[in-house]
C-alpha cells in the first residue's frame, strides 16, 4: 500500500516535480526545434541543447531514479508477508504493462516519450524489490555495461564494414522491433537506463538512515567527478565514444556523469523539502500528480502549437517562456486539485486500473 499524503516523505515528490520541470523545459525545445525553431548559439544554446547539451537527459534520469524510489516506498511493507510479496508483484506487472501499452500509443503522438519504458522499468521492479540491495545494483551494473559494451560493438564491426542493421535499425513496426527499442534503440533503452532505476530502488531503502545524505551527495559528487575526468581523456573516435559524457553515447561515463547529477540534485531537493515544508507544498502536491501533469504538458503542446498556432517555432527563449508559463499553471492547476481531489485524474485511472 502506498503511503498516505500525511504520511510520506515530502522530498521524494518534490524531486519528481522537479524533475519534470527540466523534462517540460527540454521537451518544449527539442519539439520546437524539429518543427523549425532555431538551435540558437552561444552558452544558453550549448546549455539547452536536447540532443547534446550537458543537461540532455539528466531531468529525465532523474525522474527514473525517483521512479526506484517510489517503487521501494510502494513495496516495502509488503515484504514480511508472502501473500502480500506476491499481491505486489502483480501490481508492479500490470501497472508496468498499462503504461508500456499505453505508452506505445502515446509515442504515435509524442514520439520519444519515455512512458513505455517506464512501464518496462516496472515490470522489472516486481521481480527486483525482494532481492538484496548488493543483487539489485549488480542488475544495474549489468545494464550498464551491456549498453556500453554495445556500443564498443557497433563502433568495431562499423571499422571493420560490418552491418549491424538488423540490431541497430530493426524493420518499424516489425515483431522484434519492439524488445530491440526497449533494450537498446529508443529514447531511454533499459540498456542501460535500468541503472537509474535500480540505483533509486536502492537509494529508497536508505533514506531515513543517519548520514544518508552525506553518503549519496558524495557518492553523487564522485561518480560525476570522475566521469568529467574520464571524459577529458578522450583524444580519439574511439576515446570520445568510450569516455563521452553525451546522451548519446550511452556509455558508463554519460551513466556515471548523469548518475552524479541525479543523486546531488535529489540530496539538495530532498534537504530543503524536508526544511521547508511548507514552501514546497505545492511542488510536493504536483509531484503526485506527474503523470497527468505529463500528459498534460503533450496535451498542451499539440493544442498551443500545432492546432491553434499560437506558439510559433522560433528561439530558446520562446521554448523557456512557453515551459515556464506552462510549468507555473501546472503547478497552481496541481496544488488546487490536489487539496480537492486528492489523486489526479491519470493516476485515479491509472491506479483502478494496475491496482
Amino acid at each position: 500500500m502506498a503511503l498516505s499524503t500525511t504520511q510520506r516523505k515530502p522530498g521524494p515528490d518534490v524531486v519528481r516535480a522537479v524533475a519534470l520541470i527540466g523534462v517540460v523545459v527540454m521537451n518544449y525545445h527539442g519539439y520546437l526545434i524539429i518543427r523549425g525553431a532555431s538551435r540558437g548559439s552561444g552558452w544558453a544554446a550549448d546549455l539547452f541543447d536536447p540532443w547534446r547539451g550537458p543537461l540532455s537527459t539528466r531531468f529525465a534520469a532523474t525522474f527514473v531514479l525517483v521512479a526506484g524510489v517510489g517503487v521501494t516506498l510502494l513495496t516495502r511493507r509488503s515484504l514480511a508477508d508472502p501473500a502480500r510479496v506476491t499481491q505486489m508483484r502483480w501490481r508492479l506487472a500490470r501497472r508496468g504493462a498499462i503504461l508500456y501499452v499505453g505508452g506505445l500509443y502515446l509515442d504515435t503522438i509524442w514520439n520519444g516519450t519515455i512512458i513505455p519504458y517506464y512501464g518496462i522499468m516496472f515490470a522489472f521492479a516486481a521481480l527486483l524489490f525482494t532481492m538484496r540491495s548488493g543483487w539489485v545494483l549488480v542488475v544495474g551494473a549489468v545494464a550498464i555495461a551491456a549498453g556500453a559494451l554495445l556500443r564498443v560493438w557497433r563502433f568495431w564491426q562499423d571499422e571493420a564494414g560490418e552491418s549491424t542493421a538488423w540490431l541497430f535499425s530493426p524493420e518499424q513496426h516489425s515483431l522484434q522491433s519492439y524488445p530491440l527499442n526497449a533494450f537498446v534503440n529508443g529514447t531511454h533503452p533499459l540498456l542501460p537506463w535500468l541503472g537509474f532505476f535500480c540505483v533509486g530502488i536502492v537509494l529508497g531503502r536508505v533514506l531515513g538512515r543517519p548520514g544518508w545524505r552525506t553518503a549519496v551527495g558524495g557518492a553523487g559528487l564522485m561518480l560525476f567527478s570522475l566521469a568529467e575526468l574520464a571524459s577529458g581523456l578522450a583524444d580519439t573516435p574511439f576515446g570520445t565514444l568510450l569516455l563521452s559524457t553525451n546522451s548519446s553515447s550511452r556509455g558508463a561515463v554519460y551513466v556515471a556523469s548523469a548518475l552524479g547529477t541525479a543523486l546531488l540534485a535529489y540530496v539538495a531537493i530532498d534537504l530543503v523539502a524536508e526544511r521547508l515544508i511548507s514552501a514546497v507544498d505545492p511542488l510536493r502536491r504536483a509531484g503526485q500528480m506527474t503523470l497527468t501533469l505529463y500528459l498534460l504538458h503533450i496535451v498542451v503542446f499539440n493544442f498551443v502549437v500545432d492546432w491553434m498556432g499560437w506558439v510559433t517555432p522560433a528561439s530558446l527563449s520562446t521554448a523557456l517562456l512557453f515551459a515556464g508559463s506552462f510549468w507555473v499553471a501546472a503547478i497552481a492547476l496541481a496544488y488546487s486539485w490536489h487539496r480537492r481531489f486528492g489523486r489526479g485524474p491519470a493516476e485515479r485511472v491509472y491506479r483502478a486500473i494496475g491496482g
